[in-house]
């Protein structure tokens, strides 16, 4: 008998697979484009608004009796913002808190995390929540608690400070304003990054520990030799959330300034929003907002440069 051939035609199977293909990638997009409209509408939008808005300005009459109009001014609102003193006085504030309340944060929540994961841990989950709790607050509400606690004329703390010959109002003194609204923001994020540290600790494989044990390593060797070099890409992702959080710094000083002499330019996101909000000029809150993320995106860079060329 002779055989039949019963294998498809070699056009047959090209369109087959085009038309897999084509629905692999329209299901790929169905899936990807709830993700999409979300990212464009929270996150591409408003910079590119940002943008768009910094290359204008408003154009007021001398006399005040005709309506402000919107003109284009090209970059004038960048040299603005670079030429402006006030712009760096609030950038080198910023800059002043985080080097002394990254550090401080970043090692209370190493430190944490380390003591949570130790073996002799005890009550780990309730160790997990209480520490996590202040992040749970929205950081308003935290600042609003503080600006209480720092108030000369309503904290207990202020009372306390008297008892010892203190003065009733030192959180709130302009040398001293700084270290109060680090406090509020390390309480805030101390519990935050710790959990970040404890999920990289829970991936060491426990074999490395056992290890070390055999060879005689003590619990501090353990620690500084294993632990601590195994979560450096977390503690590269944390130093760089707090550079990018701290020159975003606006609820602890706009708070506090009911309570405290702080002016409405005291950082550059507060001088953002007085621009916006106090002034219509949304072309300069542009600016600034631009630039800032500049600056932020440049400290970012250079950290992760930094230690990169440590890690090797």
């Amino acid at each position: 008998m002779a055989a039949t051939s019963t294998a498809a035609p070699p056009g047959a199977d090209l369109g087959a697979r085009t038309r897999r293909r084509t629905t692999h990638t329209l299901t790929a997009w169905l899936f990807l484009a709830p993700f999409a409209v979300v990212f464009t509408v929270s996150f591409l939008g408003p910079i590119i608004a940002s943008v768009w808005n910094s290359l204008f300005t408003v154009q007021r009459s001398a006399t005040g009796l005709e309506p402000a109009r919107r003109v284009f001014a090209g970059v004038d609102n960048y040299a603005e913002v670079l030429g402006s003193e006030v712009f760096w006085q609030g950038i080198g504030r910023v800059l002043l808190f985080g080097v002394f309340q990254i550090p401080l944060m970043i090692v209370g929540a190493l430190v944490l995390a380390l003591m949570i994961d130790s073996l002799s841990a005890r009550f780990v989950a309730l160790s997990r929540i209480v520490y996590f709790l202040p992040f749970a607050i929205p950081g308003v509400i935290a600042a609003i608690v503080w600006a209480y606690l720092y108030s000369p004329s309503l904290s207990p703390l202020s009372t306390a400070l008297e008892a010892v010959g203190l003065d009733r109002g030192l959180f709130l003194e302009q040398n001293v304003l700084l270290l109060s609204m680090a406090n509020i923001t390390t309480w805030t994020f101390t519990g935050y990054n710790m959990l970040i540290f404890l999920s990289a600790l829970k991936t060491v494989p426990s074999d490395l520990y056992e290890a070390a044990r055999i060879d005689g390593a003590s619990a501090w060797s353990i620690v500084w030799h294993i632990k601590v070099p195994l979560v450096r890409n977390a503690l590269l992702l944390t130093v760089l959330l707090s550079i990018i959080g701290t020159i975003q710094l606006f609820s602890e000083p706009f708070v506090l300034r009911k309570v405290a002499n702080v002016s409405a330019d005291y950082t550059p996101m507060m001088m953002a929003y007085n621009a916006a909000c106090g002034n219509n000029d949304f072309g300069a809150a542009g600016a600034i907002s631009v630039v800032l993320a500049v600056i932020a995106g440049l400290l970012a860079f250079g950290y992760s440069r930094v230690q990169a060329r440590f890690s090797r």
